[in-house]
């Protein structure tokens, strides 16, 4: 049975586990060793079960952990190549592999999408599963390109951004610079952009969604739910489509899809 296991999300961290006790994938590391230990024991995972780390991109919330948790475990991490390169020159880890097409790891097909981000380039990355389940993971990011739509259209869970809320933004102590890059199309998808794409991907068969790195200054849980839920009037919660919303720090909860 497939899991997702958001075990950080906000911009002061981020880590999501996929797969199960037997092994699964860590999507970002983004926060210490310590803390990041905790949460997989919260959620009744040993560190063993990570068998591959893959990078989304090179900003710190997503990086943070990844020195530590290399020297302590010897698997694989993979990254698109410029990414990689990064990681490689600032000795944050001593091997990453370049991505170039999908990744087969204990039985799992990982592969990426590009997403527009303000960094050299950074990527979502859809997963399917031993069982034939498919998920995706894709925060950070401006707009919906069309490559972000095929790469988690038909998906069965989604993990999409929910970021800002635009009032909340607009009328928030953040300097103006700030504002204008998050809201730009290599910024940060606001709630409303999350809707009108969770909207689409219910019409393509999606029914499980999880709203990732929300602002914990921009936004709030209740803010994000309640501007998806005002999109999807014509469909009907928990029956129709699933709607989590990750935590910033997990208490041991996952996603079944």
């Amino acid at each position: 049975m497939a899991r997702i296991y958001p075990l950080f999300s906000s911009s002061s961290g981020n880590s999501i586990f996929v797969g199960g006790k037997n092994g699964g994938v860590l999507i970002d590391d983004g926060v210490s060793y310590k803390r990041l230990c905790a949460a997989m024991q919260r959620c009744g995972l040993e560190m063993c079960a990570i068998k591959a780390v893959f990078i989304t991109h090179d900003h710190s919330d997503h990086i943070g952990g990844l020195k530590t948790f290399s020297s302590k475990h010897n698997v694989p991490v993979y990254a698109l190549p410029l990414t990689a390169e990064k990681l490689q020159k600032s000795e944050i880890v001593l091997s990453v592999t370049p991505l170039c097409e999908t990744v087969f790891i204990e039985g799992m097909e990982i592969s990426f999408f590009r997403t527009p981000h303000d960094t050299d380039e950074s990527c979502g990355y859809r997963i399917k599963t031993s069982d034939g389940k498919v998920c995706a993971v894709c925060t950070d990011l401006g707009h919906i390109t069309d490559e972000v739509d095929s790469g988690i259209c038909g998906c069965d869970l989604v993990m999409i951004e929910a970021n800002y809320d635009v009032n909340m933004l607009k009328n928030g102590p953040y300097p103006f610079y700030l504002k204008k890059r998050i809201s730009s199309e290599r910024g940060h998808l606001s709630n409303d952009d999350c809707a009108r794409q969770i909207e689409r991907l219910i019409e393509n068969g999606t029914m499980r969604f999880v709203l990732g790195h929300l602002s914990q200054h921009n936004n709030t849980p209740e803010k994000a739910e309640s501007t998806i839920e005002s999109y999807l009037q014509r469909y009907k919660r928990n029956c129709d489509y699933i709607l989590n919303v990750a935590p910033v720090e997990t208490e041991g909860e996952c996603m079944v899809f």
